[in-house]
C-alpha cells in the first residue's frame, strides 16, 4: 500500500498532517545531506578552532582590564602581564596590587572572572600556583648588580652573607632596624650589612645628612643621626 491509499483511507485532516510531517521529514534529511562532516567543523575549544590561534579571534587589552579592576574596586592594581591561560576560552592576567601580586581569569566574552586555581587532573598539578610562582621570581632583584661599594658596613666584609640593606637617617623604622642588625653582628660573625643611605623626600633633613654621612664615611655618624632621631 502506497502513500496515497494511505490518504484515502483516513480522514482529510489526518491526510494533512501526514502529509506535512513526511515533507519535515524529507526537508531535515536534505539539510543533513547537504552539511558539512562533523570532523570539518570549527569549534572553539578544538584545535582546529580559531586556526589553532585563539588570539586570532579573541583580545583582551589593558583598558578593559582596568575596566575590570574597577568594577573589582582595584582600580589602583598594576597590570603586569595579559596571556592565554592553559583553559582555552580563559585569559590570564597578572597584577600588582600594593606590592602583592597576584593572577586570576577572565573569559572570552569577558563577562565571569575565575580567581583559580586550575588544576590539571592527569597530573593534579596546581598550574595557577606554578604561574604564580614564576610571579614571584620575576620580583626578586639580582643582587649582583646591586653596587656594594659603600662605606657603611657593619660585621666583617670578609663574611660569606652579605646583605644590603637601604635606610635613612630620619627613618624611625630604619632606626628600629639598624637596632636589631646591630645584635645581629654581635652574635654571628657570618653576615655583613651593607647600608646604601637612601634618603625619602618627605624628611626634610634626610638628604643633607646623608651626604655628610656618605663624605665622610662615618657609620658612627650615622649611629648619632639614629641616636638624635625621636622614634615614633
Amino acid at each position: 500500500m502506497n502513500f496515497v491509499s494511505i490518504c484515502f483511507k483516513i480522514n482529510q485532516k489526518d491526510c494533512e498532517r501526514l502529509v506535512m510531517s513526511r515533507l519535515t521529514i524529507l526537508f531535515l534529511t536534505l539539510i543533513l545531506l547537504n552539511s558539512p562532516n562533523q570532523s570539518d567543523r570549527l569549534h572553539a575549544f578544538s584545535p582546529t578552532g580559531c586556526e589553532g590561534d585563539c588570539a586570532k579571534c579573541h583580545s583582551l587589552n589593558n583598558q578593559d582590564v582596568k575596566v575590570i579592576l574597577q568594577r573589582m574596586k582595584k582600580p589602583q592594581a598594576e597590570i603586569l602581564n595579559i596571556e592565554l591561560s592553559p583553559i582555552k576560552g580563559l585569559w590570564e592576567i597578572s597584577v600588582d596590587d600594593k606590592g602583592k601580586r597576584g593572577l586570576f581569569y577572565v573569559d572570552f566574552s569577558k563577562k565571569y572572572l575565575i580567581p583559580g586555581p586550575i588544576i590539571e587532573i592527569k597530573s593534579g598539578s596546581n598550574i595557577t600556583l606554578e604561574h604564580f610562582k614564576k610571579l614571584q621570581e620575576s620580583k626578586k632583584v639580582d643582587f649582583s648588580r646591586i653596587p656594594l661599594t659603600t662605606p657603611l658596613v657593619m660585621g666583617n666584609r670578609l663574611a660569606p652573607q652579605k646583605v644590603a640593606v637601604f635606610t635613612d637617617p630620619d627613618c624611625s623604622f630604619c632606626k628600629t632596624l639598624h637596632q636589631e642588625m646591630e645584635k645581629v653582628v654581635r652574635e654571628r660573625k657570618d653576615i655583613a650589612f651593607y647600608l646604601i643611605l637612601f634618603p625619602l623626600p618627605f624628611h626634610q633633613d634626610a638628604y643633607w645628612k646623608s651626604k655628610s654621612i656618605v663624605c665622610n664615611q662615618s657609620l658612627k655618624m650615622l649611629e648619632d643621626a639614629y641616636a638624635h632621631h625621636k622614634t615614633g
